[in-house]
């Protein structure tokens, strides 16, 4: 390449000008490789494109013998260009037989050819293909040569990712980019959608790629990281930010690659390459993700997503690109990836179109997973990798029974998950004939079905799942999703609305639970290390007195008339039950004084998920009118179990014996009181977990709504006299060995119970 300066700027401008003629995409590629041949001065210039079968085929050669094009073919890793886009990294040398990967293809003539020089064609850090020029002299190519078929490789990456290439490609193979790919996740709600990809957060499409400047984008690039890092100091020295902490180190980190002068450079270079400043963002990105996709180093692997956020900041900061996708032009039939979202973020969409969601963060109890159980959307968490796997468009099938995202399925694949989705509907269809049966036991025990809600889109699952009320209705999340603390009016006209559409069932609230991990956007809180033990629930409302009397004066308000359940989230002694009681009766004299409608009846609960109650059963049991188990909670706690750490979260068995005894005890404690008890967590979502807590003792659960319909079909069949025996033997055994979860199986299947 004799002229640096302008020589890549000329190719790049006429790769450009052939990209928009009307060409075949095998004549594209062919004048594309004898540019740029002609541009560096090399003999040879091929393209090999990456196969969804692990093969690199040669799709265009200007030098080698033209009768090897689409016959040439190296395996993933095998030979020099198999190196290449197995390890993402050029190849300079100046003696490509002596290298021990090289490997000799005959039919392409190459033996006489010394000097190779090869890079990977990359888009999102993957490897789509390898582009390589060849001389017969031994020469090593300079780095700016290197830096110059880099950036052309974007172009080709961009011709592979629109499809182009697919008319060229052999009938019956697909190329890496369009290949089925599954991700394996866990299992936040359960279901199966099939539909397209929308990504939460699109990648910023860089379309111009070329400067006519490059002192001119140089200084563009200055201003937009000038943003960027002030924004990021502004981060930092904020008061709510704590000096001390994981957000914290977040930010330093971002600062450190914000200020790290050898990012700066080789943005510089690839922009005096001849590249705009978006187009080198996008460059340098793409390739310091390749190489950091190659370390084994968890933390240092964690660091990429920090590196690569910051740069899609860049990008947002040199394109203006502010929105996000909206309704126009949002499929009917939407799967939507994120690496991590708000529910108030969800809720933004058309909950029509929204088909089901996969993360690559969160956790099963997060807002955003909760409000989807609510809407009766399919959940897949922790599926890593898989945002930058998708693009916009492409099909997908997210199996959230069995923890599987599948990518650009196979036709026989959807097919045989379109008839999964109709056998579903069928069930449903038959869960939905059980709405009017009464929930009654073979033996004569009759069992309260509740149903666990938190927003008005919740309250029509009401009718639909035949639920007789409202087991559980969480307040919070109408903080939430307000950008603004609901005033007093806001929330007493929530809660009537709420009441109203319950339409005479049942609706048991549960005060104020955030703080911890339930964070509000305009309530400043601490940073805390054990965020689920800290400053939250009634621990925040009770050093907040303000806050809660508020939302207990409109909740009596809102039930004026009719009778209000209200219990109480995080009780750790008796104590603050009595608090919060004489905060009750001061809103209720307050209420009566100046002439206000109150309940016809009010009764007060507690939430029992602390284990220091299990110590205080009868005290508790006094002073409350009921009694509603909070398992999530109350298992992560009695077990040392952080639910939301995937290491450990499913070390435990629910069904194990141990916790198992506590709920049994703690049944036994309200039959010795005789105060009603019931369970509201994710335990009772289950028919295998539901008819074990059947055989506990307890009468009335609570579950999300598309878990009625299978619980009561289990019940009906069941036996509970009989199942509470076989347990109580095996959880008296100290010495039996068998797991229960194992007992409740085989129990269910020698009874013929569905499961």
């Amino acid at each position: 390449m004799r002229d640096l300066s302008g020589g890549p700027r000329v190719l790049l401008r006429r790769l450009r000008e052939l990209m928009a003629e009307p060409l075949e995409p095998q004549d594209r590629l062919d004048r594309i490789v004898r540019q740029i041949a002609g541009n560096m001065v090399a003999e040879v210039c091929s393209v090999y494109v990456l196969r969804a079968d692990g093969v690199l085929e040669l799709y265009a050669t200007e030098g080698l013998n033209r009768e090897a094009v689409h016959l040439a073919q190296l395996k993933m890793g095998q030979g020099l260009v198999g190196t290449i886009a197995a390890s993402a990294q050029p190849l300079n040398l100046s003696d490509a037989q002596s290298h021990p990967a090289f490997r000799y293809l005959p039919e392409t003539g190459e033996e006489i050819y010394h000097s190779f020089l090869g890079v990977p064609i990359l888009r999102t850090g993957r490897s789509l293909g390898v582009l390589v020029v060849q001389n017969k002299a031994s020469r090593n190519y300079r780095d700016e040569e290197v830096e110059a078929l880099e950036t052309t490789a974007m172009v080709l990456a961009e011709m592979i990712a629109t499809g182009e290439l697919k008319k060229i490609t052999k009938p019956g193979l697909e190329l890496d980019l369009t290949r089925s790919v599954t991700i394996d996740g866990d299992t936040y709600n359960d279901g199966i959608g099939l539909g397209y990809v929308v990504l939460h957060e699109p990648r910023i499409v860089v379309t111009n790629l070329l400067n006519e400047d490059a002192e001119k984008e140089i200084r563009r690039l200055a201003e937009a990281m000038g943003s960027l890092r002030i924004s990021i100091d502004d981060m930092l020295s904020r008061r709510d930010v704590s000096m001390e902490g994981e957000h914290r180190e977040v930010l330093e980190t971002y600062r450190m690659f914000a200020h790290d002068q050898g990012w700066v450079r080789k943005l510089e270079e690839a922009i005096r390459n001849g590249l705009t400043a978006e187009a080198a963002v996008e460059k340098v990105q793409s390739d310091t993700k390749a190489r950091m996709m190659r370390l084994t180093d968890p933390y240092l692997r964690e660091r990429m997503h920090d590196f690569e956020d910051l740069a899609n900041r860049l990008l947002r900061q040199l394109t203006g690109y502010t929105g996000r996708t909206t309704a126009e032009g949002f499929p009917s039939d939407a799967i939507i990836l994120a690496r991590a979202m708000g529910a108030a973020e969800l809720l933004d969409y058309p909950r029509a179109n929204v088909r089901g969601l996969v993360l690559e963060e969160g956790a099963v109890t997060s807002h955003v997973v909760i409000v989807a159980r609510a809407m009766g959307i399919p959940v897949i968490g922790q599926a890593a990798g898989v945002v930058a796997l998708a693009e916009n468009g492409d099909a997908v099938i997210i199996d959230a029974d069995e923890g599987h995202v599948h990518l650009r399925p196979m036709t026989d694949h959807r097919r045989s998950y379109e008839e999964k989705v109709r056998f579903r509907a069928r069930r449903q269809e038959q869960f939905r004939a059980l709405r009017a049966v009464e929930p009654v036991t073979r033996d004569g025990q009759r069992i309260a079905l509740m149903m666990n809600a938190g927003l008005l889109v919740d309250l029509p699952q009401l009718s639909e799942s035949g639920a007789e009320g409202i087991g559980l209705f969480r307040t919070e999340l109408q903080f939430m999703i307000a950008s603004t603390m609901p005033k007093a009016e806001e929330q007493e006209q929530f809660y009537r609305n709420v009441i109203k559409q319950a339409a005479g069932r049942p609706v048991t609230f549960r005060t104020l639970d955030i703080g911890g991990d339930k964070v509000v956007p305009y309530f400043r809180g601490h940073e805390e290390e054990n965020p689920a033990l800290g400053w939250r629930a009634i621990r925040l409302s009770l050093d907040r007195p303000g806050l809660l009397r508020t939302q207990l004066r409109a909740l009596l308000k809102a039930s004026a008339g009719t009778e209000l359940k209200l219990m109480v989230p995080m009780v750790t002694e008796v104590s603050e039950l009595k608090t919060v009681r004489e905060l009750l009766q001061k809103e209720v004299q307050h209420l009566s004084r100046f002439g206000h409608g109150l309940p016809r009846k009010l009764q007060f609960g507690a939430m029992l998920e602390v284990p220091a109650l299990l110590w205080q059963l009868d005290e508790l049991m006094e002073a409350v009118d009921f009694v509603s188990v909070g398992s999530n909670d109350l298992f992560q706690f009695s077990m040392a179990v952080d639910r939301g750490n995937a290491r450990v979260s499913d070390r435990f068995d629910p069904l194990g014996k141990p916790f198992l005894r506590i709920l049994r005890d703690i049944v036994r404690g309200a039959d010795r009181n005789k105060t009603p008890v019931t369970l509201c967590g994710e335990l009772a979502s289950k028919p295998i977990s539901a008819m074990a807590l059947l055989g506990l003792g307890f009468r009335s659960i609570s579950m999300s709504p598309a878990s009625i319909g299978p619980v009561k079909a289990m019940l009906l069949g069941l036996d509970v006299g009989a199942l509470t025996k076989a347990m109580d033997e095996v959880l008296d055994d100290v010495h039996a060995m068998m797991p229960m979860r194992e007992v409740l199986a085989r129990f269910a299947e020698s009874h013929n119970i569905p499961l």
